[in-house]
């Protein structure tokens, strides 16, 4: 038995002590890679990657076969190509910025401060459902974002002041063909239609679909760079969507919607309650619209 107890001894102490602030530390730094190449293959940056493997390959093999003039000319490329990928990726670089910007760092480790009362009623998803669904059958275009925890008011700032209730009269006014304020998105905080005409960025995903256009694409662009929830209606083909973290969902019907709805909103609410660790774990794809 002392032998059993000295070898578990013995082979313990080869193991590093691990305390509670070197987990923490794995996780922000796991949590850090996870983001930058969640990024990168979302980008540019990913077909500029592979082309970046093809060369540090193509420098290790020169090293090894002791290609000397190789890799001092490489070595010359490599002083002016960080400045060269800044310039490049300047527009990617700053939409990064704007998006850490925008997240409330307390929602990756701490509990939502939200009351439940700050969320949408019940009575007002019922009047989005019914004003999407009813935009669907003429095939009228609508873009509606839903705010959760992270503030749009810098999107609030781009349309026209609304601070209107939400009804799905009021909505199905606001996209009607030809009225002033058909163009751009609708922006909703809780229970209210905050403005109208709203500027949305458009998603830069290389792996969208072709056949997606503006109105799509600005859906996607602001769920890539915040928390929200956006319902899109084509306006080619009257089809009902959801984008949601750089997702397009496909909803057939108002029950469907309002499924969709009432998960993705009580998420919101619960937000901050979600782990580092489950957000490391959440996967992201991309489904095909139009």
């Amino acid at each position: 038995m002392n032998i059993i107890t000295s070898l578990m001894r013995d082979g313990l102490s080869y193991f590093p002590h691990i305390e509670f602030l070197n987990v923490i530390e794995i996780l922000i730094i796991a949590y850090i890679v996870y983001e930058i190449m969640a990024w990168i293959t979302k980008t540019r940056a990913w077909t500029l990657l592979k082309g970046l493997l093809i060369i540090v390959g193509f420098t290790i093999a020169s090293y090894l076969l002791h290609f000397d003039v190789i890799l001092w000319i490489m070595g010359r490329i490599a002083t002016i190509a960080v400045t060269a990928l800044i310039i490049i990726f300047a527009p990617e670089l700053r939409k990064a910025l704007e998006q850490l910007g925008n997240k409330n760092i307390m929602n990756i480790f701490a509990f939502d401060s939200k009351s439940s009362e700050d969320g949408m009623s019940e009575h007002t998803v019922d009047e989005l459902i019914n004003a999407a669904f009813t935009m669907s059958k003429p095939k009228t275009g609508a873009l509606i974002v839903i705010e959760r925890n992270e503030n749009l008011a810098y999107i609030e700032k781009t349309g026209i002041l609304i601070n209107g209730i939400v009804s799905s009269q009021l909505l199905i006014n606001i996209f009607e063909h030809n009225t002033p304020l058909h163009d751009g998105a609708v922006l909703i905080r809780g229970n209210t239609i905050v403005s109208a005409t709203c500027y949305l960025p458009l998603s830069e995903n290389m792996r969208i679909s072709k056949d997606l256009g503006t109105r799509h694409r600005a859906a996607i662009g602001i769920s890539e760079v915040s928390d929200s929830v956006t319902i899109v209606v084509s306006e080619e083909t009257g089809r009902v969507s959801v984008a949601i973290g750089g997702n397009l969902i496909k909803v057939n019907d108002g029950e469907e919607l309002k499924k969709e709805l009432s998960v993705l909103l009580e998420d919101g609410k619960e937000a901050k309650n979600v782990s580092l660790l489950s957000k490391l774990l959440k996967g992201r794809g991309n489904d095909k619209d139009k």
